[in-house]
């Protein structure tokens, strides 16, 4: 069973393990340091009957139909189109930012010309990133980006990342693009569901195949060895064909060149016993609130179920990862600066060395990755790994 490893047990890690399991016939160990499979997609039933995700909220949004069916081989799905408010100036208004935000935030009266400029200046996109509208020729859109940058995107950012937006990737910023019409879903992608038992199920259905071996609470790295000399992978002091890597790169590498950054979440519940709903929709964002960022409200993403009691509410508060600390020991987020891309290249040379490791996935390849991203990178990352195995054969 060591002849294949896959460290880690969420969508990059089990597609792979499947896929090879399933369409290679090959015997793969799974080998998970947590107490549960699904990585951050983790999700389970709380002591109060409600759905929680317990690493924050996460939502199925693609544009490619063949990733909901890829899926719904393991569970079944339903629609649902997240909307979103932020909390701005006491007042919520809608998330993303959308023509309707505008009259909220300027009023009706002086947004009507901007609106007129802003359908003339983008016509034909759905989307526009509001670093466009902060470098715009036009001083009134100008005028209008640079408001929702300062009261929005920088406090927001700042407390995220912990650095200012300046010194993040500029793909971060773009990730939640204003809306050039009054669409009030969060993405603007055209398919958009959740599993109707969550995440778990889809990962307990897609790693139950009897040629994959699953191992939890353990630490990959106790059992890995690479040999500098002969560039080979051994787990346990044997030599494997393939190790599937999904975890952090830096911490593969013994941390050789120092830590690369990531950020963690402090997640605190809240439950209200007496009531089915607090707050105005499922999830909140709060740029000027001191310390956190969102919190949301669980049962308003879970499909309804009247014998569940009360609604329990999650708020954020992003804090620098520290693997040796109590709170914050989770890696969520790759911190992509120009410094730290650097870094990361340095252990991608370094990997590259040996031929027979892969890296897949948000933190092996130091990426910020949406999840449908993630999930069709790992179906066409696996031809890669399918055409070294058959060559290897």
């Amino acid at each position: 069973m060591r002849d294949i490893i896959v460290i880690g047990s969420g969508f990059s890690g089990s597609i792979l393990a499947r896929r090879i399991a399933q369409e290679l016939d090959r015997k793969v160990l799974v080998v998970e340091s947590r107490s549960h499979i699904g990585g951050n997609a983790y999700d389970e039933v709380d002591e109060h009957g409600i759905l929680v995700q317990k690493y924050g909220p996460h939502f199925l949004n693609t544009n490619h139909f063949s990733t909901i069916q890829f899926l719904m081989q393991y569970a079944p799905l339903f629609p649902h189109c997240a909307k979103l408010l932020s909390f701005i100036d006491g007042n919520y208004v809608r998330l993303p930012f959308n023509f309707q935000t505008m009259q909220e935030l300027l009023g009706p009266e002086k947004a009507e010309p901007l609106l007129a400029k802003m359908r003339e200046s983008f016509a034909g996109r759905d989307r526009v990133p509001i670093l466009e509208l902060v470098d715009h020729p036009d001083p009134q859109v100008r005028e209008y980006g640079g408001l929702l940058f300062e009261k929005a995107y920088r406090t927001y950012t700042s407390k995220m990342w912990g650095l200012p937006p300046e010194k993040i990737d500029k793909y971060v910023l773009d990730r939640v693009p204003m809306a050039m019409n009054y669409d009030e879903r969060y993405l603007n992608k055209d398919f958009q569901y959740l599993p109707v038992n969550g995440f778990h199920e889809i990962f307990d259905q897609m790693l139950d195949h009897p040629n994959i071996e699953l191992r939890l609470n353990t630490d990959a790295m106790s059992h890995i060895t690479l040999d500098e000399t002969s560039k080979t992978v051994c787990y346990d002091g044997v030599s494997v064909s393939c190790l599937i890597f999904t975890g952090a790169i830096d911490e593969l590498l013994g941390y050789r060149f120092g830590a690369l950054p990531y950020r963690s979440l402090d997640i605190r519940y809240e439950y209200h016993p007496d009531k089915k709903r607090v707050q105005p929709c499922e999830i909140i964002s709060y740029p000027q609130a001191e310390g956190y960022t969102r919190s949301t409200e669980y049962r308003q993403i879970m499909q309804d179920d009247a014998a569940v009691q009360g609604t329990v509410v999650a708020t954020e508060y992003p804090l620098t990862f520290d693997k040796d600390a109590t709170v914050g020991n989770i890696r969520y987020y790759p911190v992509n600066t120009a410094e730290s891309d650097v870094l990361y290249q340095r252990y991608l040379s370094a990997v590259h060395e040996y031929q027979n490791i892969f890296l897949c996935g948000r933190l092996a390849e130091f990426k910020y990755y949406n999840m449908d991203i993630c999930i069709e990178h790992a179906l066409a990352y696996f031809e890669k790994v399918r055409d070294y195995l058959e060559h290897d054969a």
